[in-house]
């Protein structure tokens, strides 16, 4: 799926097709709009197929004029069989051109949602490096707003678990502490993007970029902080359960 988006009047808007200083939307592109963005906007072929390959790692690059910039994304899937949530990442690239920010992504997810539904303020696609860091921002926040659904959840699972013992709790906490080892991984190899993106000048940052950027990081070092907490939280929870049982 391919969307077109611009900022219009202050607010990010959809449009019909390609315009200069907007902002492509790929979700899960077809084959067919795989080959329009390299043949027709000559996007380079690795970068637009890098994020359509879940085990793509952080990371961040240029080439002959086009910067990628390789993220995980935090994702939140319902699992029908037992009813619970599983939280995941997968990577997403963004790629800025001299006329484009391009976001490639297998799936769906909440930050993409949100910027295209305009619900992002202060986002102007035209100032392709500032809305790059936008994005980043919003990746930083939305992992920080999963991880205290996963304390709440943690906390309230565990509740149930002193009243009676029920294996699709066990199986809930077992699976948020997955979700954390997911979570810990993806925001460190992060971590090490945006550094890398501060100190090695590969995009232009003005001054207000910077600070942007360094906001950035310092979400991503919470988000990590928080990260290592619950999860030491929820081993020792695991393990006391696992002497009870």
């Amino acid at each position: 799926m391919l969307e077109f988006y611009k900022t219009i009047g202050n607010r990010v808007c959809q449009i019909d097709g390609l315009e200069d200083g907007c902002w492509v939307c790929a979700i899960s592109p077809t084959e067919k709009e795989v080959r329009y963005l390299v043949d027709e906007m000559h996007l380079e072929q690795d970068f637009v197929r890098a994020a359509l390959d879940d085990e793509e790692t952080s990371r961040v690059e240029c080439e002959e004029g086009q910067t990628l910039v390789i993220v995980d994304v935090p994702l939140a899937e319902k699992q029908e069989e037992d009813n619970t949530i599983l939280y995941t990442t997968m990577p997403m690239a963004i790629i800025v051109t001299e006329h484009q920010v391009i976001t490639v992504s297998l799936k769906e997810n909440a930050v993409l949602t949100e910027l295209g539904q305009g619900l992002v303020k202060n986002v102007q696609t035209h100032y392709k490096n500032s809305f790059l860091l936008k994005i980043l921002l919003r990746v930083a926040t939305r992992f920080l707003q999963y991880l205290k659904q996963i304390d709440k959840i943690s906390y309230t699972t565990e509740n149930f678990l002193h009243k009676t013992m029920r294996n699709k709790e066990l199986i809930q906490l077992l699976g948020l502490e997955k979700s954390l080892v997911y979570f810990s991984t993806s925001l460190k190899s992060n971590e090490v993007t945006l550094e890398k993106i501060l100190r090695g000048r590969i995009i232009k940052l003005y001054e207000e970029d910077e600070d942007l950027l360094e906001d950035v990081i310092i979400e991503v070092k919470q988000a990590i902080e928080m990260c290592n907490i619950y999860s030491n939280i929820l081993s020792n929870t695991m393990d006391a359960l696992s002497s009870i049982i």
